[in-house]
């Protein structure tokens, strides 16, 4: 049986908003933790909307980068 290709995130359950975001309305992140193979993320401004399923490793790649400085803006 093939696995399915899509998902409604907006059913799933435990969403939780990323702790540098603010109640001001800018960019906000929010993360489903506990996800078996990979890590949903989606706008929280659209919870009904698509969210993206990246690979758990890939995610802590991601995140070990942002916390050393390596995917800062340059100007």
């Amino acid at each position: 049986m093939a696995e399915q290709s899509t998902l409604d995130a907006a059913s799933l359950k435990g969403w939780r908003k990323s702790s540098y975001s603010n109640d001001q309305g800018g960019s906000c992140l929010e993360v489903l933790d506990g996800h078996p193979t990979s890590v949903p993320i989606r706008d929280s401004k659209n919870p009904h909307g698509p969210a993206l399923f990246i690979p758990a490793p890939k995610w802590t790649f991601f995140l070990t980068a942002i916390k050393a400085g390596h995917l800062g803006h340059h100007g």
